[in-house]
């Protein structure tokens, strides 16, 4: 960990805890709409190729953050280089970083992506009454796991290789959603209130 001292709080973990079943929720509903209520295989083997996408690209990022250092990006954010700040908040916040993404995206997305697939199962069971339901589940989630797997192993291996890259794109989004929304994923000092004290 790129962090000596950890960020996680109790607080934190209860936080982390109701947010992860809020968005296990959410997720779910999402994956049992588009398997069943529009009827339509394409469109819930697309949502479960987004899911594991998602679930690939959040293994990537937690990787990279947890390898980097702040170097890098002191030294960019000194120079006042868009993204610099927000990847440095992201490696200065680690610990926590690391978790949401590996752990609470990561592991929520993988048990999603095996309920999709039992529900797309069930479609094509419904659709085409003479396949076989037992190897139709063995085969999408062997295929699954197969994904899931081989798409994390490559992303290590990137992001192993390459962390203050991904850290600094990641950060420059992050730069750029909160230019454009005004919404940040960081607390910041309420300068307005020191001002009002030191006055």
């Amino acid at each position: 960990m790129s962090s000596d001292k950890s960020t996680v709080s109790g607080r934190y973990i209860v936080i982390v805890g109701v947010c992860s079943f809020f968005i296990a929720v959410a997720f779910t509903l999402l994956s049992e709409y588009f398997a069943s209520h529009l009827n339509s295989i394409i469109l819930a083997l697309v949502f479960l190729l987004f899911i594991t996408t998602v679930n690939i690209l959040a293994d990537v990022v937690g990787t990279a953050v947890a390898a980097s250092s702040h170097a890098p990006f002191n030294a960019r954010a000194a120079k006042k280089v868009k993204g610099a700040k927000h990847g440095l908040m992201l490696v200065k916040n680690a610990d926590r970083v690391a978790n949401i993404a590996n752990d609470v995206i990561g592991d929520i997305t993988t048990a999603v992506s095996g309920a999709l697939g039992i529900s797309i199962v069930a479609q094509i069971v419904r659709t085409n009454p003479g396949s076989d339901k037992f190897w139709l589940n063995v085969l999408l989630t062997a295929t699954i796991s197969v994904v899931i797997v081989t798409g994390k192993a490559c992303g290590k291996r990137y992001s192993l290789r390459n962390p203050d890259k991904v850290v600094f794109f990641v950060g420059s989004i992050l730069a750029g959603f909160e230019n454009l929304t005004g919404i940040s994923f960081f607390r910041r000092p309420r300068l307005k209130n020191r001002q009002k004290v030191t006055k």
